[in-house]
């Protein structure tokens, strides 16, 4: 009998024990679980920071939500992971992507390793690639503000749809909502205040700034004007084709479209029309000049990144500032010659309160000018690490002078457009730094390893 006891009593109590351990088990945090990468596409759609249970200790909790917030609040599509260090890389940034559907810039933290790619209607690959070149060697959180920072800069479209609603607080009480109402309420008159004198000091700092723009850009115009002049083309000259003809008629239509859109500035941002239309006319000067000349027609590239004045460029070049990362630029075959040389480049220089000093360490003012002569969201990665650069990697810099970066076709960043992308972008593996690979392959894409 008390054997029997004895045995039905031990049953329970194995029974418990093991339902006990089972709890503890499956509430015990897996630390060496590899987080499915479709896991991690779903957390990425509902918020732009995803740091798996095994990387917490790159990232914490307190520095994930703030760089989240900061991501929403720009209203950017940026999408940010942090993954363990054994974490499988093998086409990682291209499923990733695929799993997501969302067109945008996609951030890889990977134990200490670190890598991005983008959709190239969202971030060009030599910005990506200038970026992640710029960011390499910090620690996680360091790297991952200072790479958001200046990729929110230039990243075009918008946040998904998907990440509203999705702060967790649940439901606001209607007495807290009369509460804020209230307070809103009676600082409506100081805050309308405020904002007007504000107003009014932003518009008096905007025509200061434009002021010094004409001087620089009257110089660009009147520059570009005697290369015409140089050029001596006439339409009716012996050899003269129809080609010609309408490359000169081109550049003639820049000139006029410069001085025009320059008289009819208001703001510092109207001057990235007037850099537009120039940099077009010296393109058209360029071809002009080739077909005169028997020579192939030169590529569509961006001018000297140096000094625009000096035409497009022929090649990339690497070249550091000081105090600052390498990067590569565009260069005309004069300074391209030049740093082959180990010599300085010939740089465009402006007037400051502190002296002649070179266009990117000159103020903020000069992003719209700049702009319009480097479009197509190659001017961050060009800028990172200088004054103009830090300057327009701030909230309010867009609000006062325009992100002048220009535009690009395809789907907004943003968008759901599911696996409707360019592998290309997301190619490569996942680089070491420098914008290559984790593990091989091309560089700078969605596609192939990570």
């Amino acid at each position: 009998m008390k054997a029997v006891l004895v045995r039905g009593f031990a049953v329970p109590l194995v029974a418990l024990l093991m339902a006990a351990l089972t709890v503890l088990y499956a509430g015990a945090p897996r630390a060496q679980a590899a987080t499915d990468v479709s896991a991690v596409a779903a957390a990425l759609r509902k918020s732009p920071v995803y740091v798996d249970p095994a990387a917490s200790g790159q990232l914490s909790a307190p520095d994930a939500k703030a760089l989240a917030k900061k991501i929403e609040d720009a209203g950017k599509p940026v999408f940010v992971a942090v993954l363990p260090a054994g974490y499988p890389t093998q086409n990682l940034f291209s499923d990733l992507r695929t799993a997501t559907g969302i067109t945008g810039v996609y951030v890889i933290r990977l134990g200490d390793r670190f890598d991005a790619r983008a959709d190239s209607s969202v971030l060009p690959r030599t910005a990506v690639r200038n970026l992640v070149t710029s960011v390499q060697g910090e620690s996680a959180k360091t790297q991952l503000n200072d790479f958001t920072d200046r990729a929110l800069v230039s990243v075009r479209g918008h946040a998904p749809s998907t990440w509203g609603g999705t702060g967790g607080n649940g439901g606001v009480s209607s007495t807290a909502l009369i509460a804020v109402a209230a307070v809103l309420v009676a600082g409506c008159a100081g805050a309308y205040a405020l904002v007007r004198r504000g107003r009014r000091r932003r518009e008096e700092e905007q025509q200061a700034a434009l002021q010094k723009l004409r001087v620089v850009v009257d110089e660009d115009i009147t520059a570009f004007g005697e290369e015409l002049d140089r050029l001596d083309f006439h339409p009716g000259e012996a050899g003269a084709d129809d080609a010609m003809r309408a490359d000169y008629e081109r550049a003639l239509n820049a000139y006029d479209q410069a001085k025009s859109a320059m008289a009819a500035a208001q703001r510092p941002e109207d001057v990235k029309a007037v850099t537009q239309a120039l940099e077009d006319g010296r393109f058209s000067l360029a071809v002009l000049a080739a077909r005169r000349e028997g020579r192939p027609l030169p590529e569509r590239r961006p001018p000297c990144f140096f000094d625009p004045r000096h035409g497009p460029s022929v090649a990339d070049a690497v070249w550091t500032p000081a105090g600052g990362a390498a990067r590569e630029v565009p260069v005309c075959a004069a300074d391209q010659a030049r740093l082959a040389d180990g010599l300085d480049p010939v740089v465009r220089e402006v007037d400051t309160d502190h002296g002649r000093r070179p266009y990117w360490d000159a103020g903020p003012a000069y992003g719209p000018w700049a702009g319009g002569y480097f479009g197509g969201g190659i001017l961050p990665g060009l800028l990172v690490g200088t004054l103009l650069g830090s300057m327009m990697s701030t909230p309010s810099y867009a609000a006062d002078y325009g992100a002048g970066y220009g535009d690009f076709g395809g789907y907004d960043g943003g968008d759901m457009s599911g696996a409707d992308f360019d592998p290309g972008d997301f190619g490569g593996g996942f680089g070491d730094g420098g914008g290559g690979d984790f593990g091989g392959g091309g560089g700078g894409d969605f596609g192939g390893g990570f």
